[in-house]
């Protein structure tokens, strides 16, 4: 198949949307097809909605002779209005790949009615979607009043497991000493690090410390405001700011420490919590969007209802003062993610299905 692939900047961008990404296109060239990207460039929302009179961009496309059209959900604003003469031009199926929805997330109350105008246009003008959580298809079919040909493909796993025994897992639970917390998520709202530090806050200071483990430069002023607000919550001798880290030193954290804490706003899936649990980590989310179809709480993890930070502190002591169970949630973490199917299975799932949307475009 030639298969067009539409995305925002570079594909190496360091997110778990753009992880699946690279494994889905890594995958579909293994398998014979031509993939090809068609990239935007990172611009404000509203310089993303001019990108739909680009007409040279658009031109490109149609010259491809492409079987089918992936879309990334996230430049719905650069296509909301394009895919109209993209039909008429692009003879293949549109499919919107979707990792969570713009609308599901916070925002300035005034233009939360026009964030979710565009992206309701948007859904409606594809044929198909592939989903990464049954909490985001129920998201798209909410917004978009209709439904769609889609597929569910959870993000993989890795197929060789991190090397820890369960003996391992147990033995690190029970070391004594404060909970070793980590937050891997770039520094921006949604990912919700500065419910964390509140929570923190509410802990005494031998009872837990913090590795930050992210990109500042997305969002800098959330990152600013994450740093001022740990300075006067007086968490600075308790926190060890990272930045980006190398695969190898994840690895290393992942393996040292006893829970992850990501509070999210909203997670279309979470695959920060899917790594973490493959090395025996609790994993702590909130209860928005798709966190609980890989956390089932008391069970691999702890979910709060999102922004509650006294929930967390909660939940957080209750770790730090049961070490025994901590490490039995540990164990069943790691089966859950043994089970859980990799990046291989999970590609070849959405390309049976791309097959199936090309071959019922020829009928």
């Amino acid at each position: 198949m030639r298969i067009g692939f539409v995305i925002y900047g570079s594909l190496e961008t360091r997110s778990g949307g753009y992880l699946y990404d690279r494994k889905l296109v890594a995958y579909l060239r293994q398998q014979g097809d031509e993939v090809i990207l068609f990239s935007q460039p990172w611009r404000n929302y509203a310089r993303r909605i001019l990108h739909n009179f680009d007409g040279a961009w658009a031109d490109a496309m149609a010259r491809a002779r492409l079987d089918i059209l992936i879309q990334d959900e996230l430049n719905h604003p650069s296509l909301f209005l394009r895919n109209r003469d993209l039909r008429t031009r692009v003879p293949a199926p549109i499919m919107a790949l979707v990792h969570h929805l713009r609308s599901d997330e916070a925002h300035a109350p005034p233009l939360m009615p026009l964030y979710r105008a565009v992206e309701a246009r948007y859904l409606r003008s594809v044929d198909g979607f592939i989903y990464n959580s049954r909490s985001t298809q129920a998201s798209v079919l909410s917004l978009a009043g209709i439904e769609r040909p889609g597929v569910v493909a959870y993000p993989g796993r890795e197929a060789q497991a991190p090397p820890l025994s369960e003996a391992d897992i147990q033995a690190r639970a029970q070391q004594p000493g404060p909970l070793r917390l980590l937050f891997v998520g770039n520094l921006i709202p949604r990912k919700g690090l500065h419910i964390l530090l509140d929570a923190l806050a509410h802990l005494p200071s031998a009872m837990a410390q913090l590795t930050v483990v992210g990109d500042a430069a997305l969002n800098a002023r959330y990152s600013r405001h994450v740093r001022a607000q740990a300075r006067r919550l007086g968490l600075e001798s308790r926190i060890d700011w990272r930045g980006p880290v190398s695969d190898a030193v994840l690895h290393q954290l992942y393996a040292s420490h006893h829970a992850l804490a990501v509070p999210s706003q909203h997670e279309g899936f979470g695959i920060v919590y899917l790594e973490a649990m493959g090395y025996g980590l609790i994993a702590v989310g909130s209860e928005a969007g798709g966190a609980g179809e890989i956390i089932r709480p008391g069970e691999t993890g702890l979910l709060i209802p999102p922004g509650d930070a006294d929930a967390l502190a909660t939940r957080l002591w209750w770790l730090h003062q049961h070490r025994r169970e901590m490490g039995h949630m540990g164990v069943a973490a790691r089966q859950t993610w043994l089970t859980h199917p990799t990046w291989e299975e999970t590609a070849a799932r959405i390309r049976a299905f791309l097959i199936e949307m090309s071959h019922a475009s020829l009928r």
